[in-house]
């Protein structure tokens, strides 16, 4: 399993109910692609929502936020951490 951090844009005025909602949907299927989604953080004002996972693939983390309809448009694995 890599850790990954994946960024979706055009989400301003996203509010912390959405926010959640979109994180229970990706909570809901992760199992079936071997994913692990830990957090999500948003900011509202420039519509950026980051997800951090741990998952097979950046592929498995796509096919997760696809199925719930907010595909990422960035994926970026995260070697290293402190």
């Amino acid at each position: 399993m890599s850790k990954f951090m994946d960024v979706h844009h055009g989400m301003a005025g996203i509010t912390a109910e959405q926010l959640r909602q979109a994180h229970a949907a990706d909570l809901a299927v992760q199992g079936e692609e071997g994913v692990q989604f830990e957090q999500a953080w948003a900011d509202p004002e420039s519509g950026t929502v980051y997800c951090l996972s741990d998952a097979p693939s950046k592929e498995a983390v796509q096919r997760v936020h696809s199925r719930t309809g907010h595909p990422a448009d960035e994926i970026h694995p995260v070697p290293l951490s402190v």
